[in-house]
C-alpha cells in the first residue's frame, strides 16, 4: 500500500467514494470537487477586500450627513466592523473555520505567494508557540491605540499590514502551505478555540482510512495537518480538499459539546489556555468597554487635571503621529498621550481583574477535580465567544443607530445570547465533572469555582450592556 504523505504513481487518480453519502457529506465532497470554483470565490474576496481596505484611506473623511449608502469609507467601515467580524465569529462557532479555508483573503494570498515563493523550510522561531495569544493582544491594544474601527488609515495599517505581512511570510517558508495561517495569525488562535463548538466539522474515521484497499495520492492540506489523525475542528479549516478522501473524510454533524469534552491535556496546551482567559475574556472585555466606562472618563479626566494643576503638559500634548495614536484634528479627535497611557493600562486592569479570577478559579477547580486546568478552561468557549460577538455587535449597533436605524430588540436578543452561552458554558462544566465520576463533594466545589469568575465576567457584560 502506497504510504500517505508520498508522491503517488501518475496513474493514481482520486478515487470516488463508494459509500452512501448524506446531503451534509455529499456537500463536503463538492467541495473537494469543485475546488477552482472555491479558489475563484477567494479571488473574488481578495478583490473586495483590497478596494474596501485600501481605497478609503486616500479619501477624504466623511462630511457630516454622509452615509454608509453613498459614502464608500462608510460603507467600507460597516463591512468590515459591522458585518464582517460579528460574521465571521458565529460562522466559526457553527461551521468550523470555514471562513480561513474557503473565504479568507489573507489566507488565499498567503498561500499563492508560498505556492511561488522561495520556498524555505519553516524556522523555529515562526513555530514558537506564543504567537497567537502575543499577536492577539498586540493587535487588540493598538487597534484601540489609532481607533482601528472609525478611521481608514488605521484600518489599512493594520489589516493591510497583517496582509503583507502574510504574503511574506508565505513567499519565505511554506512550499505551498499556509504557514502565516498555522503559526503567526492573530486571529489563528482565536478561531482554533470557537471552532471546538461547531456542530459542523470534517470527521475523519481511521479505521475507513487503514482499510482503503487502493493507494491515494496525499492530501494537500494547507494548514500543515496529518488530516489521518485529525480529531477535531480546532485546526481544520474546513476548505473540503480532504472530503470523501480514502472513504474516511466526511462532513458531519455532530454535538457541540463533543470536542469540548472530549478533549485531552495533548488537546490544548497552556497558550491556547491563556488566550481564552487572559484574551478573550480579559484584553477582549477591556478593549470592549474602555470607551464607555464612565469609571475610565473619571480616571482620566482625574489624571488629567492632576497634571494640569502641576503644569506638567507633556502628556497632555495631542501632536502623535496618527499610526501611533488617534490624530485627526479635522473631526476633533485626537489622543493625547496621557491616553495612550491610560488606555492600555485600563485594559490591562480589566484583563487583570477577570482573567486573575477565571485562572485562579479553574487552578482550584483543577486540585478539587484533580483535572489539568487546561482541559477545564475549554468550558468557557461558549461564554467567550457570545462575548466577543455580543461586543462587535455593538459596533455594528453604533453604525445603523448613525443611520437612522434602531432596532430596540437588540439589547435583549444580545442579553439572551450571553445567558444562553454562560448557561452552555456552566452545563458543560457539570457534564464534565460528572462523566469523570468525581466524588459528589469535590465535583460540587469544582463547579463552584469555575462558576464564580465565570459570574464576575457575566456582571461585567451586564454593566456594559444597562
Amino acid at each position: 500500500m502506497h504510504a500517505e504523505g508520498r508522491s503517488p504513481p501518475r496513474s493514481v487518480i482520486r478515487i470516488v467514494p463508494r459509500v452512501p453519502r448524506g446531503a451534509l457529506a455529499r456537500l463536503g465532497d463538492a467541495m473537494a470537487r469543485h475546488r477552482r470554483a472555491i479558489v475563484a470565490v477567494q479571488w473574488l474576496v481578495v478583490l473586495v477586500y483590497g478596494v474596501l481596505v485600501a481605497v478609503p484611506a486616500f479619501l477624504a473623511l466623511p462630511e457630516s450627513g454622509a452615509s454608509l449608502v453613498n459614502n464608500l469609507t462608510l460603507a467600507a467601515q460597516f463591512a468590515f466592523w459591522g458585518l464582517w467580524w460579528p460574521g465571521v465569529i458565529l460562522a466559526t462557532m457553527l461551521f468550523g473555520r470555514v471562513w480561513c479555508g474557503v473565504l479568507c483573503p489573507e489566507g488565499a494570498l498567503a498561500e499563492f505567494a508560498s505556492r511561488h515563493g522561495r520556498g524555505g523550510p519553516i524556522p523555529r522561531w515562526v513555530r514558537w508557540r506564543g504567537w497567537p495569544l502575543l499577536a492577539f493582544v498586540a493587535t487588540t491594544v493598538y487597534g484601540q491605540l489609532i481607533s482601528v474601527y472609525e478611521y481608514p488609515q488605521a484600518a489599512l495599517l493594520v489589516l493591510g499590514g497583517s496582509t503583507v505581512a502574510a504574503v511574506a511570510v508565505g513567499w519565505a517558508y511554506g512550499r505551498g502551505k499556509r504557514v502565516w495561517c498555522r503559526y503567526l495569525c492573530p486571529v489563528g488562535g482565536v478561531f482554533a478555540l470557537l471552532a471546538r463548538v461547531a456542530p459542523v466539522h470534517f470527521r475523519v474515521d481511521r479505521q475507513a482510512w487503514a482499510d482503503f484497499p487502493q493507494r491515494t495520492p496525499a492530501v494537500d492540506c494547507a494548514p500543515l495537518l496529518s488530516v489521518q489523525q485529525m480529531t477535531g475542528a480546532a485546526q481544520c479549516h474546513a476548505c473540503g480538499r480532504c472530503a470523501g478522501h480514502r472513504d474516511a473524510v466526511t462532513l458531519s454533524l455532530r454535538s457541540p459539546a463533543a470536542e469540548i469534552l472530549s478533549s485531552s491535556v495533548r488537546d490544548v496546551g497552556r497558550v491556547e489556555a491563556w488566550l481564552l482567559i487572559w484574551g478573550l475574556f480579559g484584553v477582549a472585555v477591556g478593549a470592549f468597554r474602555w470607551s464607555s466606562d464612565p469609571l475610565f472618563v473619571a480616571w482620566r479626566q482625574g489624571a488629567a487635571a492632576w497634571l494640569a494643576e502641576r503644569e506638567w503638559w507633556l502628556l497632555l500634548g495631542t501632536d502623535a503621529p496618527w499610526w501611533l495614536l488617534t490624530h485627526y484634528p479635522a473631526v476633533g479627535d485626537t489622543f493625547t498621550w496621557l491616553d495612550g497611557l491610560l488606555i492600555p493600562a485600563y485594559i490591562g486592569a480589566v484583563a487583570l481583574m477577570l482573567g486573575g479570577a477565571l485562572q485562579a478559579g479553574v487552578w482550584a477547580a483543577s486540585r478539587l477535580a484533580r483535572m489539568p486546568w487546561t482541559v477545564l478552561s475549554l468550558d468557557w468557549i461558549p461564554a467567550a465567544g457570545a462575548g466577543v460577538f455580543v461586543g462587535l455587535s455593538l459596533l455594528t449597533q453604533t453604525q445603523l443607530r448613525a443611520e437612522g436605524v434602531d432596532l430596540p430588540w437588540l439589547d435583549g436578543a444580545r442579553a439572551g445570547v450571553l445567558v444562553a452561552a454562560f448557561a452552555a458554558s456552566l452545563a458543560l462544566s457539570a457534564t464534565r465533572l460528572r462523566r469523570a465520576t468525581v466524588p459528589a463533594v469535590r465535583a460540587a466545589l469544582a463547579w463552584l469555582a469555575q462558576a464564580a469568575p465565570l459570574a464576575l465576567v457575566g456582571a461585567a457584560w451586564w454593566q456594559q450592556l444597562s
